[in-house]
């Protein structure tokens, strides 16, 4: 008997595309970092007493960027509390 298995299909993205990352951040990260962050967009949720949250979002040239990027954050002793990759749409 022949067993078929299935093949999970994965959408690729060209090496010279940039992927738009959001990292959200425990805490206030002050509008003055907002350069050292190679460009990325600063959005301050919640209060300075409820949680608050800093969201990063922008493009990322690739991988290596994105570490580079995390890096940063972690050398700053901020909490990351989630990196989501956005979805682009592909005209096929």
């Amino acid at each position: 008997m022949m067993r078929v298995i299935p093949l999970l299909c994965y959408t690729t993205v060209e090496m010279n595309d940039p992927v738009t990352y959001e990292i959200q951040i425990e805490g206030w990260i002050g509008a003055r970092w907002a350069s050292w962050f190679d460009g990325m967009a600063l959005v301050h949720s919640g209060t300075e007493d409820t949680s608050p949250v800093t969201v990063l979002t922008g493009p990322v040239a690739e991988q290596a960027a994105l570490r580079g990027l995390l890096t940063k954050i972690l050398d700053l002793n901020l909490t990351v509390i989630s990196v989501k990759r956005q979805e682009q749409e592909h005209a096929y």
